[in-house]
Parts: C-alpha cells; sequence; structure tokens
C-alpha cells in the first residue's frame, strides 16, 4: 500500500502545524495589500515537502529547537520568492491551480511582493543570528538562478548533453533539496561533516526527484498517458537526450528539427516520444532515478534509527513512487 504523506509526517506532526503559525506571522506586513498577497499565498501552499525536510534532517541529526523553525521558514520565504519572479518571468497565470500573483495583481506588484518575501527571510535571519544557515540558503538560490540560466542559453540550440543536463538538474532542483536538509541538520547543532553528508543525502533525493518529473512527460503504465509538455516547450530531458546520444547525424537532425516544431502539432510530439521509447531513452532514465533513489538510501543506512529516519527513508520512496 502507497504511503500518505501524513502519515510520513508523524514524528513532525506537531512542529509542522506550529511551523505553519509561525510562517505566516514571517510574512504579515502592515501594509493592507501585502499582507492581503501574502496570505493568499498561505492559503495555496502545496505538499510543504521542503520544511518537512528540514524537521526531518534535524531530528535525525540533532534536536529540533528555535532555529530549526527559522531555517524552514527562510527556506520557505526564499523559495516563495523565487516562484513569485518565476512567474511573471514565465508569464504564467496560474500555480498549482491557482491564479498566480502576477495574474491577480499584475507583474510590477508580483516583484514587489517577491522582493518583500526575500528581504523578510534576510532579515529574519540577520536579526537572529542564522548567518551560517543564510549562507546554506543563499548558495542554493544562487545555484537556482545559475541553473534556470544555463538551461535557458543551452536550450536554444538544443545542445544540453548528458553532463549539462546533470548540472542543470542539480542547480535547478537538487540544490534546494540539499539546502533543505543541510539547514536541518546545521540548526540542530551538527558537525560540518554531518551537515555535508545531509546535503549529500538531498542532493540525491533531489536528482531522482527530477528525473522522475522527466519520466512523466513520456508515460508509463504506472504514471499513465504521456503529456509531452516537455517537448512542447524544447526542454532537454533525459530520455530526449539518452535517445539522441544514440541516434546518427542524420536522425539526431531530423529529431531536433521535429522538437523545434512540436509546439503546436500533436503528431510530432507523438512521433518523438515514439523515437524516446524505441532508442531505450526511458528504460535508461529509470536506471539512472534508481541510481540516485538507492544513493541517498545507502546515506541514510549509516545514520543512527530512529523515527525521523525512518520517516525521511518514506519520504524519498514517497518522491519515487508519486503519480505527480
Amino acid at each position: 500500500m502507497a504511503l500518505k504523506l501524513q502519515d510520513i509526517q508523524a514524528p513532525v506532526s506537531k512542529e509542522m502545524e506550529e511551523f505553519e503559525k509561525k510562517f505566516r506571522d514571517s510574512m504579515r506586513s502592515k501594509v493592507m495589500l501585502l499582507d492581503k498577497i501574502t496570505q493568499y499565498i498561505v492559503k495555496r501552499k502545496g505538499k510543504q515537502m521542503r520544511p518537512l525536510f528540514v524537521f526531518l534532517s534535524a531530528g535525525t541529526s540533532g534536536n529540533i529547537d528555535e532555529s530549526t523553525y527559522r531555517g524552514a521558514a527562510l527556506i520557505e520565504l526564499l523559495h516563495t520568492a523565487t516562484l513569485v519572479h518565476d512567474d511573471v518571468v514565465d508569464d504564467a497565470h496560474y500555480r498549482r491551480g491557482f491564479f498566480s500573483v502576477n495574474a491577480l495583481w499584475k507583474n510590477k506588484i508580483a516583484v514587489l511582493v517577491g522582493d518583500y518575501l526575500l528581504s523578510r527571510g534576510l532579515m529574519l535571519s540577520i536579526d537572529n543570528g542564522d548567518f551560517a544557515l543564510l549562507k546554506i540558503v543563499s548558495e542554493a538560490v544562487r545555484e537556482m538562478s545559475e541553473g534556470e540560466l544555463l538551461q535557458m542559453e543551452k536550450a536554444r540550440k538544443l545542445d544540453i548533453d548528458e553532463e549539462v543536463y546533470f548540472e542543470v538538474i542539480r542547480q535547478k532542483t537538487a540544490s534546494l533539496i540539499a539546502s533543505c536538509c543541510k539547514v536541518g541538520a546545521a540548526s540542530s547543532g551538527a558537525s560540518d561533516e554531518q551537515v555535508n553528508l545531509m546535503g549529500e543525502f538531498g542532493e540525491a533525493v533531489g536528482l531522482a526527484f527530477q528525473i522522475k518529473d522527466d519520466l512523466f512527460d513520456y508515460g508509463t503504465e504506472e504514471i499513465g498517458k504521456p503529456t509531452g509538455i516537455d517537448i512542447k516547450e524544447k526542454k532537454m530531458t533525459l530520455p530526449l537526450i539518452h535517445a539522441l546520444s544514440k541516434a546518427d547525424t542524420a536522425e539526431k537532425r531530423r529529431i531536433k528539427k521535429l522538437v523545434k516544431q512540436s509546439e503546436e502539432k500533436p503528431k510530432v510530439v507523438k512521433e518523438v516520444i515514439e523515437f524516446v521509447k524505441s532508442s531505450g531513452g526511458i528504460e535508461y532514465t529509470m536506471e539512472k532515478m534508481n541510481f540516485y533513489h538507492a544513493k541517498a538510501n545507502s546515506i541514510l543506512e549509516g545514520l543512527p534509527e530512529s523515527a525521523y529516519k525512518t520517516s525521511l527513508q518514506q519520504l524519498v520512496q514517497f518522491t519515487i513512487d508519486r503519480v505527480k
């Protein structure tokens, strides 16, 4: 039977509940418009995976205390700021099925709200002397920005190879989960060695998570119908990269041309998907996902037994088993 996130949260359920109140408070403003928007953001929050990684990593490494709550809030504030700005950059009107901030209040206000959230995160850390936590999260935000720009730079020519692909997803996705785990460990008083080890764990989980996301585009018996969204957006993901690496020059040129034409042509998308499947792209990608999944679990195996560790193991499995 598939694990539910609610069951995985059990060892830190009280802390997660308390965190929601503290996080809501950390976003408050005396400016009525700003307060209205930040409360809207809080109400449409997702699965709260990032704070969960923070609290479970803290519990696994030492004790959960006030700096753990601040570390989790810092990550959420800075990450939410990047999401608000991303929606402006992408001209996206929806996020998780809700209207985005820029869709409801226009771009100028959305950019200022993102700036406000960023400053709240910085001040929360500075006011409490959490400089080690601020350094970890700031490095993750820098990496996320670099990863996004690297992907944009390479996407124009569709020349992303496997090495560049892994650098992009390490920076864009894995760096954030790694920072959650490092912040959790650092807030609990863990040694630098333990903090770095938890960072390695988080990075492996993040890589497996993103590779799983890539597989959604192609569909399997477990995942359901292929969507081809990445193909339409001309994103070079691992299944396609691997399939192209096996093709001869003429076939490569033909498939890249199809990808460029795919935006409004479902038949073209279907042809690219069939090419990837017949070239072994799906099997290869699943192997890579399982490699990072195993790496994350092997790091956890070396840690002392606890309810927190068990939940982290379950959370790793949850990221691999999810169906979207």
